[in-house]
């Protein structure tokens, strides 16, 4: 029996009122979003830069055809905050570069898939979002490529590979945006591309172009500048107005490429693409410092080994970017500024770390750095069978190269006046060495003052 306008009532079929009612439910209405009107949106400001053709991710995710097929597993990814991929404790620091989805956003994309992700009026779509072909940066004033292809085997290990390529700087270059374009991610582990300074005793023998692995003793990087870094997840580098790399004049860019096999032979030719800025606008200098531990061991099994490294400044400076660095048994890690006055304040934690996305975290805002201040990194690691990505449990790890080791580098960009010298940062016979690794109990989490 169904009630109609008026009062009166008539008698439909059991059938019919089901599908009468299934019609109701499939047919969109105001509230029910649309992909042109509510996820093209989402896509675009927190999709695209990996979900489109030649780049990280595995599909696109730009139009209405390629998100459809996709919709279901999209609702799942986001309910689990898998995707997008920010690993950042909300209670510890506001970031920039926060990529992370709201609560509405995560209900409008699981309503949409829940509604069978209708595409809605063609009029609500905006704009396409505009990328420049083959960079996520702005067109580059230079672009640096590795003279030859390297040849990665099918499989065995592979030594970092250095390749210096000369970078014909015959002045002074300040570098406001850089990045670093890997040609075959299957069997690209990481890259850096370091500045090498003119009369730099760094990698003596090496020849323009060839792929060469350093002696011992060629393995002192002291003088060498950190340009930008490749791995998964990780953005380029893109200063605001004012900041930018320096590059001294008679500059030589060394690229370290570490390559992984994979069970297929494959080629690479990485570049990287560099955008000047003018020298006259350029008030401060920017520049990858690193507290680093390169001295733990972890033990076969141990399931939540603590690892510890620190930096001391030497002059007062201002934080611009932080960035873990860790291995397959990687589980959180945490930047802290101790402050002269002893007050201490947690700048990062990252309590999920994901080997899979080495993520920069931007701060919103610089954060200021009193001279005396120790930047000061807690790292845990589970070398134990249950976690899903250890190589191998039964070995005791250390530092090493290759993905199977461990590393504990907690990496961060400075920023200071262009005119300062750069020995000022580090205090007197002092440099970022090691605090010594030792094995505890899990840490409480605390808040920040």
């Amino acid at each position: 029996m169904v009630t109609l306008f008026g009062g009166s009532e008539v008698k439909l079929p059991l059938l019919s009122i089901i599908s009468a009612a299934a019609l109701v439910a499939a047919v969109p209405d105001a509230v029910t979003p649309t992909f042109n009107r509510d996820v093209a949106p989402i896509m675009q400001q927190h999709c695209q830069q990996c979900h489109r053709a030649g780049e990280i991710a595995p599909m696109p995710l730009t139009n209405y055809k390629e998100t459809r097929p996709f919709a279901a597993a999209i609702k799942e990814a986001v309910a689990l905050r898998k995707m997008p991929p920010w690993y950042a404790d909300p209670r510890f620091g506001h970031f920039s570069n926060d990529i992370s989805l709201s609560a509405h956003d995560i209900e409008v994309l699981s309503a949409w898939a829940k509604n069978g992700a209708p595409e809605g009026d063609p009029k609500d779509l905006p704009p396409a979002r505009q990328f420049t072909e083959g960079w996520t940066i702005r067109k580059p004033d230079m672009v640096l490529r590795m003279p030859a292809p390297f040849h990665v085997p099918a499989s065995g290990t592979i030594d970092y590979q250095y390749v210096l390529v000369p970078g014909k700087f015959t002045q002074d270059t300040w570098v406001q945006m850089v990045e670093v374009r890997p040609d075959n991610r299957a069997v690209l582990h990481h890259v850096i591309a370091f500045v090498r300074p003119p009369n730099s005793k760094w990698l003596a023998g090496i020849k323009p172009g060839v792929p060469y692995v350093p002696p011992k003793e060629e393995s002192d990087m002291s003088d060498a500048e950190f340009l930008v870094g490749y791995a998964p997840g990780m953005p380029p580098d893109a200063f605001p107005a004012g900041r930018a790399k320096l590059i001294r004049a008679g500059s030589d860019i060394v690229f370290q490429m570490h390559y992984t096999t994979n069970g297929h032979a494959g080629i690479d030719q990485t570049k990287i693409g560099m955008v000047f800025a003018d020298p006259a606008s350029v008030k401060e200098r920017v520049m990858t410092l690193a507290a680093t531990n390169d001295k733990f061991e972890i033990p076969a099994g141990d399931s939540n080994y603590q690892a510890e490294s620190e930096f001391e400044f030497g002059a007062s400076t201002r934080i611009v970017s932080l960035m873990p660095h860790m291995h397959l048994r990687g589980k959180d890690f945490e930047f802290k500024a101790i402050y002269p006055t002893g007050e201490s304040q947690v700048l990062l934690r990252v309590p999920n770390y994901s080997f899979s996305w080495q993520l920069i975290y931007v701060p919103q805002g610089d954060i200021t750095i009193p001279k005396g201040t120790k930047l000061h990194c807690t790292a845990h690691y589970d070398n134990s069978a249950n976690n899903p990505f250890n190589p191998d449990p039964s070995k005791k790890i250390s530092w090493g190269d290759q993905s199977w080791d461990e590393m504990m580098i907690g990496f961060f960009d400075v920023a200071f006046d262009k005119n300062m010298d750069v020995k000022e940062l580090f205090p007197p016979e002092k440099d970022s060495k090691p605090v010594a690794a030792v094995k505890v109990p899990p840490l409480p989490l605390e808040t920040a003052r």
